[in-house]
Parts: C-alpha cells; structure tokens; sequence
C-alpha cells in the first residue's frame, strides 16, 4: 500500500512538473524529463506524501524559477571579459558587472526565504534537507553525463 502511494505521488509530481514546464520559456523535452526526473527524487527521498506533494511543488516551482533568474543573471554578467584595450568599461563598471558575490549572496537569501515556505508545508527538517536532496540529485545528474559522454 504504501509503495503504491509513492508511486501514485511520484506519477502525480511528473505529470504537474510537465504540464507546468510547458509553459516556461526555457522548456524543452530534454529539460522537462529531466525535471521530471527531479522531482520524482526529491519526492522519494523526502518521504512526501500526496498532500504534501500537492501543496510543497507550487512552491518549488517558484523557488526553481527565482534561482534560475539569478543564476542566469549571474552568468550574462559574469562572461569573460574582452581583451585588454577592446573593452569600452572601465574598471569600477566590470568589478560591478563581475561581482559575483552579490549574485551569491542573493541566491542565499532566496534559499533562506524558501526555506521557511518548505518549512510551513514539510516541516523544518525536510526544508532544510530539501537542499541537500536538491544538491545530490545534480551530482547524479552529473555523474550521469559523464557516464554517457565516455
């Protein structure tokens, strides 16, 4: 009975990551198994049940869609810079552009603001262990690329 509850909420996150994915603009079918993929894992290892499932990925939804935001702010202000002589910025404009610690320092505050939106669904413990689930879910992914890439 029990496994038949975690496969019907793990079915039941996949279908709702899918249909929410559609209607991001960075959606592709590469990127939505394997968000799916995600959240089957964070389901599984954080022991949600349906209701908590039901009420914890709208939430998550949110969380990912703020981190992406930075992140991608993070990357487009962050690239290399040019040459020495070709680029119009001065110096104080590039350390502002570059200053990847602001970036940092807000991603922080995000986890900490969602932390406490998880907390009130799941409960402090697995808000806090949400990351770490979050954290080895991409080193799988990782290890998985490389797998496939030798």
């Amino acid at each position: 009975m029990l496994r038949f509850k975690h496969l019907f909420v793990t079915i039941g996150a996949v279908i709702f990551c899918i249909l929410s994915a559609s209607a991001q603009p960075r959606d592709s079918k590469r990127f939505a198994a394997i968000e799916s993929e995600k959240i089957a894992y964070i389901t599984k290892e954080l022991n949600l049940t349906p209701a908590e499932a039901q009420r914890f990925f709208p939430i998550y939804n949110q969380y990912s869609k703020d981190v992406w935001t930075i992140r991608s702010q993070k990357k487009e202000n962050t690239e290399s810079p040019s040459p020495r002589g070709v680029n119009s910025f001065n110096r104080s404009d590039r350390s502002k552009k570059r200053d990847v610690l602001s970036y940092d320092a807000k991603e922080l505050e995000i986890k900490k603001e969602y932390r406490k939106k998880f907390a009130e669904v799941i409960g402090s413990a697995r808000a806090s262990q949400f990351f770490e689930v979050e954290q080895s879910f991409r080193e799988l992914l990782y290890k998985e690329l490389q797998r496939r890439n030798r």
